[in-house]
């Protein structure tokens, strides 16, 4: 007999990801400054949003539900 898993909590999946997309954010902002001095927000948005989605699908959210699946 298999058991369905239980779908993880949304409260403490939300905290992992915060905790996960916070230092990304900082450090891609303070890694694309000198690099795009003058650009809008908006510009320096579309460079940083991408790289910021691409690694939280592929890399964060699957080491959060590897690592802290039980706490989930």
């Amino acid at each position: 007999m298999t058991v369905a898993a239980r779908p993880p909590s949304r409260a403490r999946l939300a905290l992992f990801v915060f905790l996960g997309v916070y230092p990304l954010v900082t450090a891609l902002i303070y890694a694309l400054a000198p690099l795009t001095v003058g650009w809008e927000i908006w510009q320096r948005n579309l460079l940083m949003v991408p790289i910021i989605v691409v690694t939280m699908i592929w890399v964060i959210i699957p080491r959060i539900h590897r690592h802290c699946a039980r706490w989930l």
